[in-house]
């Protein structure tokens, strides 16, 4: 009897020792429904009262839109778990700046410190297909792509930044790159003649199409991950502008959105055990075409597979009579309240973190975006409930008093 009670014990269901718990809003104490429990393989969602169940010993990740990450070990005693809110307000740091002796960053920590500034994105692999630090990835490091790094110990860099509480974003160029293009031939984007073809900067690219371009800047994401970044930003995560080239596959738009799907669902498999988020960069346009305009993206593709869409909104991007305006970049607010709004059927506002303009108008009346133009940008954000905004200046150079708050 004693032998037939021990073997019946050993068939109890695993999942008797499930680990429960719950989730909440760190302010308001409300149950968080949606909310993604992930381990390294799986992702579950909590219910409409905040509550999961996961299997025991394991490190897990949480991960809500419009709230700070939380990893947890399933052998805690916890029940509760508080994610804390945030809206990302976000200043690019570029390649160069990231040099942590730099005036450029010691500007942006400045700013940080005297704004409601909370965040950076921070060039980690430019379009030429160089390294921001010296990663593990020894196939880009072998192509030189670490020789001119600007940040010499990442994990001083990670720590700088959470010193200071901002949250960090890796922005990765994907399929612009040069090195990579020029040492893999095989599969670079072609000419019709089978030459390699460089864009008007004299960049190579590779072809979206091939995996291999998926799984070399995957790995680079994965070095990002393990540095400690809050989320992985993908930009040229599309084929280009320019037709005319050649590829190995027929360029349709099915092909052209199923390969940046294809990329996107490596890059969600690969990073899902760091508990990072994914955001993806794309034309404004993309916000009001209903094709992929030519280059593989669409709000309702991208969002399949990406935490936050961050279309360029830039009001000089947008050509001349668009908005029923004769010259957008003079109507700021009107280009980006009206492009969220467009996508609001399409994808939650809490999903949406546009780039902003802080640069001098190029293509219209010349304006200077000054105080007045970047708050404009992002009351709009604020008014369609947007996850926050990023703000792009070509050479990372932001005035402290376009971003204090008004007494």
């Amino acid at each position: 009897m004693k032998g037939r009670l021990f073997l019946l014990s050993l068939f109890i269901p695993l999942s008797i020792f499930a680990f429960s718990a719950k989730v909440i809003d760190a302010k308001t104490l409300k149950p968080l429904k949606g909310a993604m429990i992930n381990d390294e393989i799986k992702t579950i969602y909590s219910d409409i009262n905040g509550t999961f169940s996961v299997d025991n010993n394991k490190t897990f990740h949480i991960k809500a839109y419009g709230y700070k990450r939380f990893s947890f070990d399933a052998n805690t005693t916890q029940k509760e778990f508080k994610l804390q809110p945030i809206t990302v307000k976000a200043l690019y740091l570029t390649f160069w700046g990231a040099n942590t002796n730099s005036k450029t960053i010691k500007n942006i920590l400045n700013i940080v410190k005297k704004t409601e500034i909370n965040a950076i994105v921070v060039d980690v692999k430019n379009a030429y297909g160089l390294t921001s630090f010296k990663t593990n990835f020894k196939q880009a490091n072998s192509y030189g792509a670490s020789r001119q790094r600007t940040i010499k110990d990442i994990t001083k860099f990670i720590k700088l930044m959470k010193e200071n509480d901002i949250y960090t974003i890796a922005r990765i160029v994907v399929f612009k790159d040069e090195i990579q293009a020029s040492h893999n031939p095989d599969y670079a984007i072609k000419k019709l003649n089978g030459k390699i073809w460089r864009n008007g900067d004299k960049m190579a690219w590779v072809n979206p199409y091939d995996k291999r371009s998926h799984t070399y800047t995957i790995k680079i994401a994965e070095e990002v991950a393990k540095a400690g970044f809050d989320e992985v930003n993908f930009d040229y995560i599309r084929f280009p502008a320019k037709k005319g080239l050649k590829f190995c596959k027929e360029n349709t738009q099915k092909n052209r959105t199923e390969a940046i799907s294809n990329f996107l669902n490596l890059a969600q498999k690969k990073l899902k055990k760091y508990g990072t988020f994914i955001s993806v960069d794309t034309y404004g346009n993309v916000c009001w075409e209903k094709g992929d305009v030519g280059i593989g993206q669409t709000i309702k593709s991208l969002a399949k597979h990406a935490d936050y869409i961050c279309p360029m909104l830039y009001p000089s991007g947008f050509s001349k009579g668009s908005f029923n305006v004769k010259h957008p970049s003079e109507h700021p607010y009107i280009v980006i309240y009206r492009s969220l709004k467009h996508n609001e059927k399409i994808i939650s506002m809490k999903r949406m973190r546009p780039w902003l303009q802080s640069f001098r108008d190029y293509a219209h009346k010349k304006r200077s975006y000054k105080k007045v133009e970047i708050q404009q940008q992002i009351k709009a954000t604020q008014d369609v409930n947007t996850s926050g905004w990023m703000i792009w200046s070509p050479s990372s150079r932001y005035n402290i008093n376009y971003f204090k708050k008004e007494d």
